[in-house]
């Protein structure tokens, strides 16, 4: 009896082997394995139903209640009401269960009508039809029914349903061109390619007809990485097995172009577990800093309302201590009662709570809220972040983060893409030291030399362009020159473009890649053609890629092009010192260099290498691990030919952009992958240095000749120096050339800096922070994507906690722009990886000026003010309350009604402050351009700090105190109205609450800068609102709706002259202090903000 198959079960289920703990195996067409073969296992897989939705029919009532009240606000709020309709208290408990109801509806509505929206795009997409190939024939289903194993055909133009496994296509080369834009953002096309076996397939019937598993790894985010293969079953044959790559995968989201169909394609991960799905996965939340200081000034207002309440209670029971004071003769307590003073001073200080409760403001975040989610459509509509050239504005990914566009301390900025425009030109070549230019070269005429002619060939035989005919692409008919359709290149590396048409003015141009064989016309206007056998794929490890081909005449050559630091190591003959020397002139040049090399390989030298390849990419486990051990086998010993120049041009405005961020107070630094002398180059012409900036090194170079602890200390002990003879502290050092410094380090040295286990680490990461404190601008080169994050990370977790930015617009910039505080993605030609990532979206880096010089100014002044104001009228509220109750024997007494407790922070003042939040320019956008130097006003949570904090709070408390006293001596000498009749305590609350009421909308309309028609309408008409509401609520307009106690009390208010006397002299005394603190201070000591506002009036007044 065999036991084989039994004991391959135990050894994968029940020892758990790595091997089969990480892969999955797939039946293609669900077929069962034929007999002798693996055991036929089923295993279940998901739907390829997507769900971006959060909440369902059933859930969304239980669900958003529990996300609501895990906000400390909520639930404070919603204990409070709990207490009302517990215990006997002074207000009813629609007081607070209105306001909270009202937060709680709002943001339900809010979040169930987004979810909805989710809902819908989710079922629009999950019924797409789509094509199954069953029993050989094509089936009609929906999206949603798909299954992993079923085989599916795609037509051109339709998008890929999952991710699919490429088997055939109606291309006779087995190959399909896909675009990827809504998975990265990239339009250019992608060529893939069907499995080789498989290629030839060209009917339903065959596609139906063949036997075969694939073994792949589990579903994993990165898009660029896939690793399977798959086990074609013959006859009774052993199964034939062909590795799976990337270039196989076809991925859900990206469409098929220019191919007419493609049969067989085979479901691997469907529904939530294709790499689309896991990479819309949501990221962490950021939180910004005026949402940490809200939360630290709820905790004051918090403390202040215990405190609050246990006075009261404590001073209730000392007022009642005398008999005469406990209770009237008629409502005499009972001895029992007496004896449960401990429980009836708990309920009593509950009581105390609940009436002063609203000096926590429960509004105030759906407020901010509102605020944040409306203010970001103003990035948005911005027309002068408009590019005409993309055809797209700026884009908003989140509004949670509006104001801390306002607060940054640090940029960090990728070079190419960002800086640069990314958009490649060919400058020249040099060849053993012949320096080759397009321009004065005529017609192709170089000299004849072998190395020259290799040097040619290499650069037309080493790359991954697509040659493509005349066709629309995008609507646009590309590839027609004076009538007559030509070619033109298209990759997804502009380099490899800028090199292929570089080559073609020299003389040799690529044509086309037909069959496995490279075709490119030489100078001599010959068709030479070059059998591709293998391609070494570029890694950002590696920094290089190569190509392994046999030329007609049988000769296997291997073609490889790169960074001259990845080249050089490996070149064992060629004039080495002159193209060195001619790639570091170029690199100061600001010109991308790259080296270019071969290697004529022997027939067993070529099988060993293939052998060494196929073994690697045959590997289910550690693939790229084992196919870099092969490159790095195979890519040795070569003989250089050359190195190329590929200009970069600096994007527009970019120099001015930086200029004004440092004038803005802002540390900008450049986090580039790039070689020194290349980077260093680019921040000059950027501005980033200037011709005073003295630099200091601090590299691998410098490190091989010093020790880093010796290289540290020196320019910690120069900086130092420096500062300490000028006298000026780190945030001068901007302002001054004499003390411009800039550092410059790379990413070798970092790691050094970094390293965990180094002894004395900690202390060289001290070292290098205090040097960049007193540096203008850093520039890092040669550095590696997890390297950028770790420089934002350091950073951020200085003694300071500055405020980061990161800005970038590839996919090696995610993982900065996930780290910074906030982040930001250029929409460029490296993809939309880096957009789609980001907080925000720009289409150039120009945009950065007016999103944080302009946007992050009026968003923090506007929020700021939102947060001090709501704390401000809260306490001009409640205060007068707590005043009260020193005059009713601390008998819990409320002072307003309690219509007007419910609504004064709903309806009576709540728009004029998210008006105000929404459109204050307290100066002008050009002057917000014109003088960066004004950023520096909000900079540090300046508007948000304890010291502003408490002048708003002590602000507050002056006009309760004189809303309060300012009614009572009115009362005490003036208790009659004109008809005799005496003022009653409702009418004295009614005063108070009207004089409030009038006084913070009045406050808000003195801080107001900028006056439009909707503020004269909001603020107004809010008090008209009030006015009207309380001639209604007297039952005075409306006489159906009379509510007893406050019966014609607000006529009977306004019918008394004194009143009205007495109401616009506590406005008047209330806003008084603040009027005249303010003119003090810009006479006195005005801030640069405030000097802006008086020179851009002076011009105004004198026109008029």
């Amino acid at each position: 009896m065999d036991f084989s198959l039994l004991r391959n079960l135990i050894r994968r289920y029940c020892v758990g082997e790595e091997n089969w703990v990480d892969s999955r195996t797939i039946y293609i067409g669900h077929k069962e394995p034929p007999p002798g073969a693996e055991a036929y296992i089923p295993q279940r897989y998901p739907d390829n139903r997507i769900v971006s939705s959060k909440y369902t029919f059933w859930n969304f009532i239980p669900k958003n209640l529990f996300e609501q009240f895990r906000r400390i606000a909520n639930f404070y709020f919603l204990v409070i009401f709990l207490v009302q309709l517990i215990i006997d208290t002074p207000t009813s408990p629609v007081t607070s269960g209105l306001p909270l109801f009202f937060v709680i509806t709002v943001t339900a509505i809010k979040q169930g009508y987004e979810d909805w929206l989710r809902h819908k795009a989710d079922c629009s997409i999950n019924e797409c039809p789509v094509d199954v190939v069953q029993q050989g024939k094509v089936v009609r289903t929906q999206s949603h029914k798909l299954r992993v194993g079923d085989v599916v055909m795609v037509r051109e133009d339709e998008t890929f349903p999952c991710d699919l496994i490429f088997l055939s296509s109606s291309r006779h080369d087995g190959t399909c061109y896909v675009t990827t834009a809504s998975l990265d953002g990239e339009s250019s096309h992608k060529t893939y390619y069907a499995v080789p076996d498989t290629m030839a397939f060209t009917t339903e019937q065959e596609v139906d007809s063949l036997h075969a598993t694939i073994e792949c790894e589990q579903p994993q985010p990165d898009l660029y990485k896939f690793v399977g293969r798959i086990n074609i079953y013959k006859d009774r044959e052993e199964p034939v097995a062909r590795p799976l790559g990337a270039e196989n995968l076809l991925l859900r989201g990206a469409t098929l172009k220019n191919t007419q169909h493609i049969y067989g394609t085979v479901a691997i991960y469907t529904g939530m577990e294709t790499k689309m799905a896991l990479n819309y996965q949501s990221k962490s939340q950021k939180r910004s800093a005026v949402e940490k200081s809200m939360n630290a000034f709820l905790i004051v207002y918090l403390c202040i309302l215990i405190s609050k309440a246990v006075i009261n209670t404590v001073l209730k029971y000392a007022w009642q201590w005398s008999p005469d004071r406990d209770e009237p003769w008629y409502n005499h307590r009972t001895e029992i009662e007496r004896q449960r003073h401990v429980i009836r001073a708990f309920t009593d200080f509950l009581a105390f709570m609940v009436l002063f409760n609203y000096i926590i403001p429960v509004s105030m975040y759906v407020t901010v809220e509102m605020q944040k989610f409306l203010g970001s459509y103003f990035i948005a509509w911005d027309e002068e972040m408009f590019d005409e050239e993309l055809g797209e504005g700026a884009q908003v990914n989140t509004s949670d983060l509006n104001e801390e566009l306002g607060q940054v301390e640090y940029v960090f900025t990728d070079k190419t893409g960002t800086l640069t425009e990314n958009n490649m030109e060919f400058i020249e070549c040099c060849v053993d030291g012949n320096v080759y230019i397009p321009h004065a070269i005529c017609n192709g005429q170089i000299l004849s030399a072998e190395h020259e002619d290799l040097f040619f060939r290499a650069l037309c035989l080493c790359h991954t362009v697509q040659v493509k005919e005349e066709e629309t692409v995008d609507g646009i008919k590309r590839g027609i020159h004076q009538g007559r359709p030509t070619s033109f290149y298209i990759s997804s590396s502009p380099d490899e473009v800028a090199l292929v048409e570089g080559m073609k003015r020299l003389g040799y141009t690529y044509l086309r890649l037909k069959d496995s064989y490279m075709e490119i016309l030489n100078k001599d206007d010959e068709i030479e053609r070059f059998e591709l056998l293998h391609v070494l794929n570029f890694d950002s490890v590696r920094r290089r890629m190569s190509v392994i081909v046999k030329s007609s005449s049988g000769e296997y050559l291997l073609f490889c092009k790169g960074a001259d630091s990845s080249i050089f190591p490996r070149v064992v003959s060629g004039k080495v010192e002159q193209v060195k020397a001619r790639v570091e002139q170029n690199a100061v040049e600001g010109l991308r260099t790259l080296c270019v090399a071969y290697r004529r390989l022997s027939p067993s030298e070529y099988e060993e290498a293939c052998h060494l390849l196929t073994k690697a990419k045959l590997a289910l486990q550690d693939r790229e691990q084992r196919l870099a051990q092969a490159y790095d086998i195979i890519e040795r010993d070569f003989v250089l030919l050359g190195a190329t120049a590929v200009e970069d041009r600096l994007q527009e405005k970019a120099a001015d952009t930086i200029e004004s961020l440092h004038k803005a107070g802002m540390k900008v630094w450049v986090l580039t992958g790039d070689k020194m002398e290349t980077a260093a180059a680019t921040c000059y012409a950027s501005k980033l240095f200037r011709r005073s900036t003295q630099i200091l090194e601090l590299t691998k170079k410098r490190t091989e000749e010093q020790s880093l602890h010796d290289v540290l200390f020196e320019l910690s002990r120069t900086v130092l120096r420096q500062r300490s003879i000028s006298g000026y502290g780190v945030e001068h050092l901007h302002t001054l050339d004499c003390l411009d410094f800039g550092l410059i380090i790379d990413g070798a040295t970092l790691s050094a800096i970094l390293k965990p286990n180094q002894e004395g680490s900690g202390n060289y990461r001290e070292i290098f922070l205090e040097i960049c404190r007193n540096c203008s601008a850093v520039l890092c080169c040669r550095m590696a994507p997890l390297q950028k994050a770790q420089v934002v990370k350091l950073i951020k977790a200085s003694k300071e906690h500055p405020i980061t930015l990161a800005i970038g617009d590839g996919a090696n910039d995610v993982s900065m722009i996930l780290e910074a505080h906030v982040g930001i993605g250029i929409m460029g030609k490296e993809g939309r990886q880096a957009a789609r990532n980001s907080d925000y979206a720009i289409p150039k880096f120009k945009h950065l000026k007016k999103m944080l010089l302009v946007h992050g100014h009026y968003y923090y002044i506007r929020i700021a003010e939102l947060v001090q104001y709501f704390f401000y009228k809260n306490v001009c509220f409640i205060f007068p309350q707590f005043l009260y109750q020193f005059f009713c024997g601390f008998s819990q007494q409320p002072l307003y009604d309690t219509a007007y407790l419910t609504l004064y922070n709903i309806s009576f003042t709540s728009l004029p402050i998210l008006l105000y939040s929404l459109v204050e320019q307290h100066v002008t956008m050009e002057t917000l351009k014109r003088e960066p130097s004004l950023y520096r006003d909000i900079a540090k949570n300046s508007l948000l700090r304890w010291p502003v904090f408490l002048y708003w709070t002590c602000l507050g408390v002056f006009d309760a105190v004189v809303f309060f006293f300012g009614a009572y001596f009115l009362f005490d000498n003036t208790t009659f109205t004109s008809n005799g009749q005496m003022f009653g305590n409702w009418t004295f609350g009614t005063l108070v609450f009207t004089v409030l009421v009038f006084t913070v909308t009045l406050k808000l309309a003195l801080d107001t800068h900028h006056w439009t028609w909707i503020n004269h309408f909001v603020i107004w008409g809010s008090l008209l609102f009030y006015v009207i509401f309380s001639l209604l609520w007297g039952g005075i307009i409306w006489p159906f709706l009379n509510y007893q106690r406050m019966y014609y009390v607000f006529m009977q208010m306004l019918s008394s002259g004194p009143a009205w006397l007495s109401i616009i002299l506590l406005i008047t005394v209330s806003l008084l202090p603040d009027v005249i603190k303010k003119v003090l201070c810009r006479a006195i000591c005005p801030t640069a903000t405030e000097r802006a506002q008086v020179r851009t009036l002076t011009p105004a007044q004198e026109q008029t």
